[in-house]
């Protein structure tokens, strides 16, 4: 196979660019215009071509992309552009944005200038910053050779980074960096604007009959007056002691300081919305489509991305976006925390479609966490639950309760799933009083009652608290690694292993935790690392939730590698694997979809891995 190695340089002005648009605006927009391009095939030297659009073309259209993988610096911008405006697609897409952050962590810097830097590969140039606002025909022929050799420069200095980062980088990663990018470059998935349209009409609708009603009750003359009194955290707090109600407050987690707590999840604005009197649930409710617009945003955003794109949804993914390699939302569209529990909330999901003739197949990981969390601590008991099928929230619940729990009990399984999910990684008794309080059905237990349950877990599942301790004792080996100590095998399977640089993972890829060292700013506060906010504090828990998190999603990756085999994974959100089907293969598809879902790799024998996958029209219907 052939590398090309390429690098456009487009037109952008103060109010066009990739700072004040998303990465598909900025292409789709009628401003756009190629300045030229930089390409590289195989070890050749760098050529730069310069001409109208129709001359690009044309020059494009020579080199045999089908036969090449195409390798670029963000390859979903460059990527894009060679499909959408020049209609070409590679065999293979690379990008070594991607590989720097999968192989250096995404706490550090992933620029080609800082790459450049850190490999000692050579400098990036700055001829870019004189280009703002020039289209080709304001370069003179000097400027635009000067830019060349500026692109030049960038695409030579790609070509040796993926020589670098490919040394040692995993095939299988290389396979979903592409995959990504095939979800945004040439999507499948499908707008339905119609229903979009009419949800947008009536929450509009909604929104103004409740600032009509404030109107007159607030003394606003106009609803923009309402608007604004409700949007902002100062005037709600003073409006709500006009009726004497005491705002409520928490501790913010950046400055420690007290702080309003009139976040939609916060408790004390949940009991507010809940007040028995019905005029300080209609401010709150009003707030929260007023303060939070993203609903409304949201569908205005889908139904102009399906417009540009002749119906298509491109899915923008990060990929390795988390620290713990999880893909993340990307350009504004954040597929990662669609709203599904509330049914006109879920019109988003409900208005992504599969092509005609073609049915949506979402598999998601049944309780991957809980899972491999159990089988990677040695709990044998409860992996043998998971083994056997049987309802292991039901089965925690009912040694709280002390009666037999089931799926007849709703609040009860909650509070049993919520404990399995969530005290894996040394949640505490508030914090589990907090959640199991403001997340549905919702359940309101004391501190004391939380704390049994937290004790309760750590005894049935005393194996993961050892995990936590074996964990604590890495960090230290992490932050203070001496030339008497060699790498080990963290946990009870050897897929994990403690090295100075990091924790390797069974892909070869690193969990690491920059500038790794003892906190000796404050008393007891244990290690942290440096991230991209500032630092982190680090304890056995929170690397074992790193660890657990990081194994979950190799393995959803590995599967979506097998899928692809036979059906095209489009989306993937969490631990699920989103695929479209022929209608006229559902049950085949489906069956070999749950059969891959369902099976461990290599590297996890013993895992019980299980599935749940559902089919529909759309992806809300699944």
């Amino acid at each position: 196979m052939n590398l090309i190695t390429l690098d456009f340089e487009t037109y952008y002005a103060q109010d066009y660019s990739l700072t004040k648009l998303t990465t598909e605006e900025y292409i789709r927009d009628k401003r756009f215009e190629v300045i030229g391009v930089g390409v590289k095939i195989d070890e050749e030297p760098t050529t730069w071509f310069s001409g109208s659009h129709l001359d690009t073309q044309k020059y494009l259209s020579t080199l045999p992309w089908k036969d090449s993988a195409l390798l670029c610096h963000n390859t979903m911008f460059d990527g894009a552009i060679l499909a959408w405006r020049f209609g070409i697609k590679p065999k293979l897409y690379l990008d070594t944005l991607c590989m720097g952050r999968a192989t250096n962590g995404v706490d550090v810097g992933g620029s080609l200038a800082y790459l450049a830097e850190r490999y000692k590969l050579g400098k990036k140039g700055t001829e870019v910053i004189d280009a703002k606002g020039k289209q080709i025909t304001g370069f003179t022929s000097s400027e635009l050779a000067q830019y060349g050799e500026y692109c030049k420069n960038d695409v030579e200095l790609t070509f040796k980074l993926f020589q670098v980062l490919s040394s040692a980088f995993p095939e299988e990663e290389l396979q979903l960096i592409d995959m990504t990018l095939r979800m945004f470059i040439s999507p499948v998935l499908e707008v339905d604007d119609a229903l979009l349209n009419d949800r947008l009409d009536e929450l509009r609708h909604e929104k103004l009959q409740l600032l009509g009603t404030l109107k007159e009750k607030l003394k606003c003359e106009n609803e923009e007056e309402v608007r604004k009194r409700l949007a902002s955290n100062k005037q709600f707090a003073e409006l709500l002691s006009e009726f004497g109600i005491d705002t409520p407050m928490k501790l913010s987690k950046t400055t420690g300081k007290e702080t309003y707590a009139l976040a939609k999840n916060d408790e004390g604005f949940i009991a507010l919305t809940e007040h028995p009197d019905e005029f300080i649930q209609h401010l709150c409710a009003v707030r929260l489509g007023t303060k939070s617009t993203i609903e409304e945003s949201r569908i205005e955003r889908f139904i102009d991305v399906g417009a540009r794109n002749k119906g298509r949804l491109p899915i923008p993914l990060k990929y390795y976006g988390a620290h713990t390699g999880r893909w993340a939302g990307s350009d504004k569209v954040n597929f990662q925390n669609l709203p599904s529990r509330d049914v006109k909330k879920k019109t988003l999901k409900n208005a992504v479609i599969a092509p005609d003739g073609y049915t949506v197949v979402n598999c998601d990981s049944s309780q991957i966490e809980a899972r491999v969390l159990a089988w990677l601590a040695g709990q044998n008991d409860l992996v043998e639950e998971f083994a056997k099928g049987e309802d292991v929230y039901s089965i925690f619940a009912s040694k709280i309760y002390e009666f037999e729990v089931s799926k007849k009990n709703p609040v009860e399984r909650f509070v049993g799933k919520t404990c399995i999910l969530g005290l894996g990684y040394g949640t505490g008794a508030k914090k589990l009083q907090h959640t199991l309080k403001t997340s549905p059905p919702g359940a309101d237990l004391t501190l004391e009652k939380c704390e049994e349950i937290v004790n309760l877990y750590r005894k049935e599942n005393s194996a993961i608290p050892k995990l936590w301790n074996k964990a604590d004792s890495a960090i230290k080996d992490m932050a203070d690694w001496t030339d008497i100590l060699k790498p080990y095998y963290l946990g009870k399977h050897r897929c994990l292993t403690i090295t100075k640089e990091g924790i390797r993972l069974p892909n070869g890829l690193y969990i690491r935790y920059p500038d790794l060292k003892l906190n000796d700013e404050e008393s007891n506060s244990g290690y942290i690392y440096q991230s991209r906010k500032g630092p982190v504090s680090l304890w056995g828990g929170s690397v074992v939730e790193n660890v657990v998190q990081a194994l979950a999603r190799i393995i959803v990756g590995q599967q979506m590698l097998k899928l692809s085999e036979r059906y095209r994974p489009v989306l993937t959100v969490h631990d699920a694997a989103v695929c479209v089907v022929p209608e006229d293969e559902v049950d085949e598809a489906l069956a070999y979809i749950v059969e891959v879902m369902s099976t461990p790799p290599d590297w996890a024998k013993g895992l019980p891995v299980a599935c749940e996958a559902k089919i529909g029209k759309s992806y809300g219907e699944c």
